[in-house]
């Protein structure tokens, strides 16, 4: 150090001085402003950016939030439907199930009445059967009575025994 103080030229120091505050003012005229207008626009994009991705993230929650909304609307829609499928469903099933009912009830009826009507028709038939055979017995009895009583007797037994109900 003690070098330094005894080497040391006053004419030296002061070109220096000068040469150095020449540096400083063609750094600040030409070097330091374009250097700070860079800094700050990269400030000012930065902030914009966080700007712009404060208000994305925002959006997005809107939009999160509008999606559930209509989620849970459309969801609600749906068992609606559905509910009123299922019932449209059990009422169709249950009216089927009454004219089904009905139509057998119908069907039932309608055999009764044709049974009861047949029955009648076979009961008149045997009745007009059992007339004609009476009638018929009649007349052979009438015809051998009128000829000899053994023979009114036998004619009798044989008609008996023909006869089946």
């Amino acid at each position: 150090m003690e070098k330094l103080i005894e080497q040391f030229s006053l004419g030296l120091f002061v070109w220096q001085l000068i040469l150095f505050i020449g540096l400083v003012l063609l750094l600040k005229k030409f070097a330091w402003k374009p250097i700070l207008n860079a800094v700050n626009e990269r400030e000012e994009g930065i902030k914009n950016a966080l700007d712009e991705a404060e208000n994305a993230r925002k959006e997005m929650q809107n939009l999160t939030a509008d999606n559930e909304r209509i989620l849970k609307e459309a969801r609600a829609e749906r068992d609606i439907l559905l509910k009123e499928a299922r019932e449209m469903k059990e009422g169709m099933i249950a009216d089927a199930k009454e004219e089904a009912k009905i139509q057998a009830t119908k069907v039932i009826e309608q055999a009764q009445a044709t049974i009861q009507a047949e029955k009648q028709a076979a009961i008149a038939e045997i009745k007009n059967q059992v007339a004609e055979l009476s009638l018929s017995i009649a007349e052979k009895v009438v015809r051998g009575e009128l000829s000899d009583k053994a023979k009114q007797t036998k004619l009798v037994e044989d008609m008996l025994k023909e006869v089946t109900l």
